[in-house]
């Protein structure tokens, strides 16, 4: 005897035919031939380029958070500065360039999402919501390969210290303050992070990247370390986002560009706050799970659009 759909299955059936059923087609169609081979291999790089930063910002914040024990002064935690210690190793330039074409790939993989995945959401709310985190991935991971290209320029040089990227960060926020348009980019930009934040703590606690999994893990206690270390890693995630939004929003609201803060300065002045160097070691390493994760993520992941 066939099923009777449901009313909310024919309403939703109703009201997103064409787009589904086209974007649908489109996915099978890449999926099934080459371009769907080469996608989920640059993918797979894309997001072992991403383990590696993370992996870096956890192990760089944790030196803050001792160093700040004994005042001392350590390597800047950033993306910058995890590029340049990744580029200290063997094979500096190839290191850097192999991270610069992973970054690319990455955000490549979230220009495709922003295309593909709004198709699998059951709401337009829900569309619309994955559409702007994924465009604001592929923004962010467009910067980072920038950046990371910019380094080759100076390989070799004397690395970035924690002050010269605080003042780079001042300087260019000044710039733009000094304008209209400039000054509401600056607010853009800090209602950006802090709304990503936010979506990245709703995504710890509903834990919803398990729907980026092929399948149900095995054995259960594996699927049970992959959850807790993405929703550890989520959480620290969410807190550096919203703490590096607020500082901007507050360089924004107060017109004084010494009050944006990237990512080092937000680590370091979280470490010399009130149980600072615990609130630092425990964002470390939160940022050492998500970079697990990420690994775990590039062999599990459904790759497919």
């Amino acid at each position: 005897m066939p099923s009777v759909p449901e009313p909310e299955e024919i309403g939703l059936a109703e009201e997103m035919p064409n787009e589904s059923g086209q974007l649908s087609a489109v996915a099978a169609s890449i999926t099934a031939g080459a371009p769907g081979r080469w996608l989920r291999a640059l993918t797979q790089w894309g997001l072992v380029s991403r383990a590696v930063v993370y992996l870096l910002l956890g192990y760089l914040a944790l030196r803050i958070a001792l160093a700040a024990v004994g005042g001392r002064t350590a390597e800047p935690a950033s993306s910058a500065g995890a590029v340049q210690e990744a580029a200290r190793q063997t094979w500096g330039q190839v290191t850097l360039l192999l991270l610069a074409a992973g970054f690319a790939c990455y955000a490549l993989n979230q220009l495709v999402e922003a295309v593909f995945r709004p198709g699998r959401a059951g709401s337009r709310m829900n569309r619309w919501r994955m559409r702007a985190v994924s465009c604001f991935g592929c923004l962010l991971y467009v910067a980072f390969c920038i950046t990371t290209l910019s380094l080759l320029d100076s390989f070799g040089r004397v690395a970035g210290t924690a002050g010269s990227e605080q003042a780079q960060d001042t300087a260019l926020t000044a710039t733009l303050l000094r304008s209209g348009p400039g000054h509401l980019l600056v607010w853009v930009a800090g209602v950006l992070f802090v709304l990503s934040g936010l979506e990245l703590g709703r995504r710890s606690v509903k834990l919803t990247f398990q729907e980026r999994f092929v399948a149900e893990l095995h054995p259960p206690w594996f699927g049970t370390v992959i959850r807790v270390l993405g929703a550890l890693g989520c959480i620290a995630r969410a807190t550096v986002f919203v703490l590096v939004g607020a500082f901007i929003l507050k360089a924004a609201v107060l017109g004084e560009a010494r009050q944006t803060k990237g990512l080092d300065a937000t680590f370091r002045s979280v470490a010399h706050a009130a149980y600072g160097r615990v609130t630092v070691t425990a964002l470390a390493f939160g940022l050492l799970s998500y970079g697990l994760y990420c690994l775990l993520e590039a062999r599990y992941r459904d790759l497919t659009p």
